[in-house]
């Protein structure tokens, strides 16, 4: 063997083990050296919550929220609004939840769905709700098995197609596994004779009362003693009662970024500038369009609705000048006249409505509203054809019929085929809901009307201002790094604080700033007493039209409050506890025997009160508001016979039955039907929210969004 063969295998191993040593310390020294550490930080700082325990990262949620995102697009809604938004982080939440607290227990439960199943929930003679609705016909109102039909064998072609449909499969499946957990648990619930009878002696039963009570302001607070034990011993035995949410108290100030004298010269010199090309434009709309801050919107006006500044202008009837500028609601303006006419004050009219959708292109609509053309002009009546055929419901039952409506009500492009249309015209329109068929049927008298172009330009700080108001808050932030500091020096300059509290965690306002959802998000990763800094650790923050500084002034974190912070409330109810047991022994010092309700009522200077038809579901009693230790007590008592004490809301009661009265009531069977189906309905219900409150829910969206 060669030297350089053996040192080959010899040194193949002794690297190999050199390799396998150098990963085995480099993984030790990152699992408890810094590298540990950082993941352990990015985990944390990566939360959005916990569900069980378990541990729910921001980017398994925003993967989701993005799939359900991308399937709500795809039903033919590309644009989002921040509501819709909302909507959809929710739902992906709660969505979540379901899975993450249910699927152990259909897992355990055996419950499942198999592929027979769904095909008789999609295929079947009575398939799901949600095929239902998808393929439904919108003409007839009837389900169309031949477009489910033609769907899934797209989807065997169509990417798009198929992620769409499993989506919805998925919620079949889904509902159908919910709904035989809910069935499982309702069968689960039994009311038996017993508890039937126990209840209907319960309301079957009502009780005329004389009642006396003492008043827990009877006794001075100094009258009991509450010790540091006491407190302690309560709140150990009560600490579920003092749960309660993240709360956040702010304090901050505003730097408004408002245009300089600079920044209106600039606007003035643009709109002067534009106003001479504006005279001399030979397509003036086309000009406005591409030069204004508002498109042109096209419609005409008559002179009592034309601006009070430019009445004198269009009265001119002069196409050819211009009038401005001028300024209006914070911009520079200049308006041109485009055309005057004499149009009706109002129109008449019914129309047919064909709107494209994912089952019909815009090309098809066409040919179907020149269809429907040839057929109104045949005789076939407008009102036959627009119940059978268009898409606007509500006008459609009753023959398409709009009514009368003044110009400027309808979306442009109809509104102008209304009011420059004839009497008894039949015309085509497009607009953005789909193709109209419209017969003008009347219109009152011409009236002479006005089509005004503007080009507006809004005064906005420049980029000079900008960084001066930045400038301005970067410079406080810096200068005021500590709570001390930022309240004195609020005051030296005669700023105006602002203040804001129990700030929760998905809250989306603040007095004074539009959209300060990102300041509110810091707000709650800050500490008490400290300024609040963005995740680039920047002091400034920019919310709309104004950069702004702030402090966190209180730190409230989600679970059980320490004691410290409740021993108050503690004390309150400590105090009454203690209050009811002299109260409670003074009554039974004068309770002895043979008393009635009346004579205790004089040895205590009490006054005796009435309450009539009570029963053990009564909420209120007359007179003292919702006691129900005095209604469960009131509800059993005895004729004749003193009950109590009794401790209460406000105060401890003795109490005389005056007159206990039994009805027959309701079917004991009946009844035990009527029981068992509401502890079945509730039962769904319930089930989860038992599971819900083991999971130990944690949100942390607040972070992210």
């Amino acid at each position: 063997m060669s030297a350089l063969q053996f040192l080959r295998e010899k040194a193949g191993v002794l690297v190999a083990g050199a390799i396998g040593l150098s990963l085995f310390l480099f993984v030790i020294s990152d699992f408890f050296g810094g590298g540990r550490g950082q993941r352990i930080k990015q985990k944390k700082y990566y939360e959005i919550g916990q569900i069980s325990g378990e541990y729910i990262s921001y980017q398994d949620y925003e993967q989701k929220l993005q799939n359900l995102l991308e399937i709500y697009k795809l039903s033919g809604r590309p644009n989002l609004d921040e509501a819709t938004n909302e909507t959809m982080r929710e739902q992906t939440w709660q969505q979540m939840v379901r899975e993450k607290i249910l699927d152990p227990q259909y897992k355990k439960l055996g419950i499942g769905v198999s592929t027979e199943e769904v095909d008789e929930l999609v295929l079947g003679n009575n398939p799901h709700q949600i095929v239902q609705q998808l393929f439904t016909d919108q003409q007839t109102g009837t389900f169309n098995k031949s477009f489910l039909v033609n769907f899934l064998k797209q989807t065997e072609v169509d990417e798009t197609a198929k992620k769409y449909w499993l989506f919805f499969e998925n919620e079949i499946v889904n509902d159908r596994m919910n709904t035989k957990y809910n069935n499982l648990v309702a069968k689960g619930l039994f009311v038996t004779s017993k508890q039937a009878e126990f209840e209907k002696n319960l309301v079957g039963t009502t009780v005329d009362i004389s009642y006396i009570l003492k008043n827990f302001a009877s006794l001075s607070d100094s009258s009991v003693t509450i010790t540091e034990s006491d407190i302690l011993a309560y709140y150990s035995n009560h600490k579920e009662n003092y749960k309660r949410t993240a709360l956040r108290n702010i304090e901050y100030v505003t730097f408004d970024v408002v245009p300089s004298e600079d920044d209106i010269k600039q606007t003035e010199q643009w709109i002067n500038k534009t106003r001479e090309e504006f005279t001399t434009a030979t397509d003036p709309v086309q000009f406005i369009n591409l030069s204004a801050d508002s498109r042109y919107v096209g419609l005409f006006i008559p002179l009592n609705n034309v601006p009070e500044n430019l009445k004198d202008y269009v009265k001119k009837e002069d196409l050819t000048g211009i009038f401005g500028p001028y300024i209006e609601d914070g911009s520079y303006k200049v308006a041109k006249l485009i055309a005057v006419a004499n149009r009706p004050d109002s129109v008449h009219v019914r129309h047919i409505l064909l709107s494209s959708n994912k089952t019909r292109s815009l090309e098809f609509v066409k040919r179907q509203a020149d269809s429907l053309m040839k057929l109104i002009k045949s005789g076939t009546p407008f009102e036959a054809l627009a119940l059978a055929n268009s898409d606007d419901q509500g006008s459609a039952q009753i023959g398409g019929d709009l009514g009368w409506f003044p110009e400027g009500r309808m979306v442009v492009p109809f509104n102008n085929a209304c009011f420059s249309g004839k009497k008894g015209e039949i015309k085509t329109v497009e607009t953005t809901f789909g193709i109209h068929i419209i017969e003008i049927l009347a219109q009152s008298k011409d009236t002479r009307k006005y089509n005004i172009g503007l080009i507006d330009r809004k005064i906005i700080p420049g980029s000079v201002t900008n960084q001066k108001a930045y400038s301005e808050a970067s410079q406080f932030a810096g200068t005021n790094d500590t709570y001390e500091k930022f309240t004195k020096s609020i005051s030296e300059k005669g700023f105006n604080k602002r203040v804001a509290n129990d700030i929760s965690p998905l809250q989306k306002t603040l007095p004074g700033l539009d959209n300060p959802r990102s300041l509110i998000m810091s707000l709650f990763q800050a500490e008490k007493g400290k300024i609040i800094l963005d995740n680039s650790q920047q002091a400034v923050f920019e919310v709309g039209d104004k950069y702004v500084v702030a402090y966190c002034t209180k730190a409230q974190e989600d679970g059980i409050a320490p004691v410290k912070d409740v021993e108050n409330d503690i004390r309150f109810v400590l105090v009454k506890d203690k209050k009811a047991d002299l109260l409670s022994a003074e009554f039974s010092k004068n309770n002895s025997t043979g008393k009635t309700i009346d004579d205790i009522a004089r040895s205590m200077g009490l006054t005796v009160q009435e309450a009539t038809q009570i029963n053990f579901r009564s909420y209120i009693v007359p007179g003292v508001g919702t006691e129900t230790a005095l209604i469960a007590a009131a509800s059993i008592a005895k004729q004749g016979i003193v009950v109590g004490p009794v401790k209460g809301t406000n105060g401890v009661y003795m109490l005389a039955a005056n007159a206990v009265t039994t009805s027959a009531g309701e079917d004991l069977e009946l009844l035990q039907d009527r029981l068992k189906a509401t502890f079945q309905m509730r039962g769904n219900y319930e089930a989860y929210e038992a599971l819900r409150k083991g999971a130990n829910i944690i949100d942390k969206r607040y972070k992210f969004y």
